[in-house]
């Protein structure tokens, strides 16, 4: 019984966590914030980034520089239909999008989101703790280890799984600094 082979599951975990906040407004522009933009291009939904550039023009400004012109009609639909609250600016040659301040509400609302997804990362590593403590009790129950090992494995585990939940609140504390950040 090896845990490093579930270390990969967690990180995994993180990771996700991670690319899953970075879209949450933060009062900045940065191109994460249409990560999750599809776009219907030649009759198929593509993601933003593979129709366009895109690119951060100030603190609240984004440019999408559609690469086929004719796309441009597509990727305003699609920024629109994303649910992202911002209005798309069509100068004919690109598209601009102009973040508004944050309002203090609009802030806290974004914390609840960013506390629902610190849960769910967390809810991901018990899971993944789960299976490996699963694991470890199988193979006592197959006399693969010794009840000693067991006691030492979970121990380990639960040490792992410690470090991973403190990583997922320094990353949240983090990120909440600076959705609260005026």
């Amino acid at each position: 019984m090896n845990l490093n082979d579930y270390k990969n599951e967690f990180v995994k975990a993180i990771d996700f966590f991670k690319s899953d906040i970075s879209s949450l407004r933060t009062g900045r522009a940065t191109t994460a914030i249409v990560d999750g933009v599809q776009v219907e291009a030649y009759g198929t939904r593509s993601p933003l980034k593979a129709v366009a550039t895109i690119s951060v023009a100030d603190a609240k400004t984004l440019n999408i520089e559609p690469w086929d012109k004719s796309q441009l009609q597509a990727i305003e639909k699609g920024i629109r239909d994303a649910g992202l609250n911002l209005n798309p600016v069509n100068d004919g040659r690109l598209i601009r999008l102009i973040l508004p301040e944050l309002t203090s509400e609009r802030r806290q609302e974004l914390t609840k989101v960013l506390h629902q997804k610190m849960e769910q990362a967390k809810i991901s590593v018990r899971k993944v703790r789960e299976e490996a403590r699963e694991m470890i009790m199988m193979e006592e129950k197959d006399k693969s280890i010794s009840e000693d090992e067991k006691f030492k494995l979970q121990e380990e585990l639960e040490k792992m799984v410690k470090s991973y939940n403190e990583e997922i609140e320094k990353i949240g504390e983090g990120k909440e600094k600076e959705i609260t950040t005026v």
